[in-house]
């Protein structure tokens, strides 16, 4: 017979271990496998056998069964044990029945009687180790695919977003396991039912249609937006991104569980959900924040004026009317001043409240700023209708509000402009329901009016002031005069009150309450109010100068002067480059300045105490009179207001007022000085009280400086100059 041709094997050369008891059998068995490329240990006898297994790894032994000191069936059971995946061939002179189907039983892959055919012991061989082969690469693949689908398990359950699989009609095929942290339904549950029974009722059809559309493909998926409803939660639905497409059953691999592989089996459209709900509520917030003031909710300004364009765009088209009305709340910048801001807020709050309590379905109120609304009242019949809307928010603000401990009152000043008779533009109703307001504030607050064309007058006066203020600012159009402050024992005058007047190019000297309020209002006030004290410190620092070394120079400051950040700064920078005594300054200021920031102003006004600088209070007892800040500031000095003095009366109570806020100086050691003295009789009467001081027209109105030099310069005269 002739030699069979050597087996190349496709991988490393397979370890065979042989096993015998005949010495000879073992070694031609052995030189066989060699000649063919295996790797050989041969094991003479069962115990030479069980120690091979113990020390190498074989992919096949070679056993005979009977054995003296421990047979095959021995062997095989211990192969068995310590080397499972070990393949068994049985070489044996055993050809019983029983013999081979006990070996066969007990794991043997094939069994080959001897004397052997070398041929086919060796086609034997290499079946069998060819079976192994496959038995561990099917194992292998076998292995990996299950550790492919756990990670792809763990992929599907860990990822943030939903992920889920739909039959043909949309019925939920799959879906992991995020569904319940984020919507709290169990997965179980939902297997078999509509995607749809998931979504809000408003998204149902919506949803429907996009993903069962025909023209979305794995290539074209469809991505939308979608509202989900939360299982068993009183919360609100939340926000989804939804991708999803068809797939291919065939194409899709099928999950391990038997229930799952039919689920993936009948999938036809495969989707991902994501939360978005955090975005678009962080979208809702930025857009209501554009949109709205966030202190009162209300529509803002921009939100407003959309608004107001579309109800004029539709009342030209419907012919009819609309009514834009602006409101101004009466007496709140006290309030907001004397209680603070936080006061303030919690006001507005209230006071919207009130406002949105008198409104139709369908009106607009706006918080246009600061203290202003503005109210849309589209579709109106007549400007009736608007009469009673604004009767019903002025009434409605009557009564008191309740801020903590304190109980605070204030009104409202309407106007009010109708389309298209007020104007036939956003701007111009705008524009105009302010002009009416401004004419209620004129009149006395509290009220309404509608806007008249008279108005316009009055505006365009307003306007043509402001630009002759600006003028006179560049044109030196200002004056400075002044009026003695007299000592009430002595007659002497110990200092001058600086007064601005406008010496206007047409209508002649105007007083400050024809011209300061405006330039309050258009920041003007700034740039006069440096003017007067450049002025003002020239010109006394010249008589200071002159031997009047103890004449005081008084002042009044602006809010938005003492408000200024460099405050300080630029007040002592104007005395130091005029060469003006800081000694010889006292600012005025009133109540309401300070206790709108109480911390900063009494910050400032202590270091300009620490140049010298008096400080005092003027208008005292007109605003939030308190010892609390008097204690706590630098103050020098309390005016009497001139409308509790103009009540001083001989034996009148009116007089009460002045009597307390003079006792009061007198025990904190503070000095009066009373403004508006124009009688004998009040004169007397302070001097009783013993106030230190007094103003008024009783020594003469404020006069400019070339008239006081000649005062200073006269001694025959009531006054004895100081």
């Amino acid at each position: 017979m002739d030699n069979p041709q050597p087996f190349q094997p496709h991988r490393q050369a397979a370890e065979i271990l042989v096993v015998d008891d005949d010495q000879r059998i073992l070694n031609t068995l052995a030189a066989l496998l060699r000649q063919h490329g295996y790797r050989v240990t041969e094991a003479l006898g069962g115990h030479a056998a069980c120690e091979a297994l113990q020390t190498r790894v074989f992919d096949l032994a070679m056993l005979d069964l009977r054995m003296p000191d421990l047979d095959g069936f021995d062997v095989m059971a211990y192969a068995a044990s310590a080397q499972p995946e070990c393949g068994v061939v049985v070489v044996s002179g055993e050809s019983g029945f029983t013999s081979v189907s006990r070996a066969l039983r007990r794991g043997a892959l094939d069994y080959i009687k001897k004397p052997f055919d070398p041929e086919e012991l060796l086609e034997t061989v290499r079946s069998v180790l060819g079976q192994q082969t496959l038995l561990r690469d099917h194992a292998d693949m076998q292995s990996r695919l299950e550790k492919s689908e756990a990670l792809h398990r763990y992929i599907v359950n860990s990822s943030p977003d939903i992920v889920f699989m739909l039959d043909q009609d949309g019925r939920f095929c799959f879906i992991n396991n995020k569904v319940q942290s984020l919507l709290g339904y169990v997965p179980s549950e939902l297997v078999g039912k509509h995607f749809s029974s998931m979504l809000d009722d408003q998204d149902v059809a919506r949803g429907s249609y996009a993903i069962l559309d025909a023209n979305v493909s794995s290539d074209n998926p469809r991505t939308l937006e979608l509202r989900m409803k939360t299982r068993g939660s009183r919360k609100a639905n939340r926000h989804f991104e939804v991708t999803a497409f068809p797939i291919d059953p065939n194409t899709w691999p099928h999950l391990s569980g038997a229930r799952e592989r039919a689920s993936s089996h009948k999938a036809r459209f495969y989707g991902t959900a994501r939360d978005v709900t955090e975005r678009k509520e962080a979208e809702a917030f930025i857009n209501f924040q554009a949109y709205h003031d966030l202190l009162t909710r209300l529509p803002n300004r921009a939100l407003f004026k959309d608004r107001l364009n579309l109800a004029i765009t539709h009342a030209r088209r419907n012919g009819q009317k609309l009514a834009v009305m602006f409101l101004d709340l009466d007496r709140f910048k006290v309030i907001n001043d004397t209680l603070g801001h936080a006061m303030g807020d919690r006001l507005l709050q209230a006071v919207t409240r009130r406002l949105e309590s008198c409104l139709r379905k369908g009106d607009t109120l706006s918080r246009f700023g600061g203290d202003e609304f503005t109210l849309l009242l589209p579709a109106i019949h007549s400007e009736e209708d608007a009469k009673r809307i604004a009767l019903k928010l002025i009434d409605a603000l009557k009564s008191p509000f309740q801020l903590g401990e304190h109980e605070v009152f204030v009104g409202v000043s309407i106007g009010i402009s109708v389309f298209p008779d007020a104007g036939d533009s956003l701007d111009q109703l705008i524009q105009n329901a302010d002009i009416a307001m401004y004419h209620v504030k004129g009149r006395g607050k509290g009220d309404y009016r509608f806007f008249s064309d008279a108005m316009s007058t009055d505006t365009a006066n307003r306007l043509s002031l402001e630009r002759d203020l600006r003028q006179a600012l560049e044109r030196d159009e200002l004056r400075v005069f002044y009026q003695p402050q007299v000592c009430a024992k002595t007659n002497r005058v110990v200092g001058l009150e600086a007064l601005v007047r406008w010496q206007h190019p047409e209508r002649g000297l105007l007083y400050p309450g024809e011209f300061l309020p405006l330039a309050e209002e258009t920041r003007l006030i700034d740039n006069l109010s440096n003017r007067v004290i450049t002025t003002a410190c020239r010109e006394v620092g010249q008589w200071i100068r002159n031997g009047h070394r103890d004449l005081r120079l008084a002042v009044n400051l602006s809010p938005i002067q003492v408000e200024h950040p460099r405050f300080v700064d630029s007040l002592i920078q104007q005395l130091t480059r005029h060469d003006f005594p800081t000694r010889n300054l006292e600012i005025e200021i009133t109540e309401n300045v300070i206790m709108n920031d109480l911390e900063q102003i009494s910050q400032k006004l202590q270091e300009l105490a620490e140049y010298g600088v008096r400080i005092a209070i003027d208008d005292f007892g007109t605003g939030y009179s308190s010892l609390n800040y008097i204690h706590r500031l630098p103050i020098h000095t309390l005016k009497v207001d001139q409308s509790f003095v103009r009540d001083i009366r001989n034996g009148d109570d009116g007089a009460c007022i002045v009597n307390a806020i003079i006792a009061m100086a007198h025990g904190l050691k503070l000095e009066i000085v009373a403004e508006g003295v124009e009688t004998d009789a009040q004169l007397a009467y302070l001097r009783q009280l013993g106030c230190h001081q007094v103003q008024g027209f009783f020594y003469g109105p404020p006069q400019p400086a070339e008239r006081i030099a000649l005062l200073l310069g006269e001694e025959a005269r009531p006054a004895i100059l100081a």
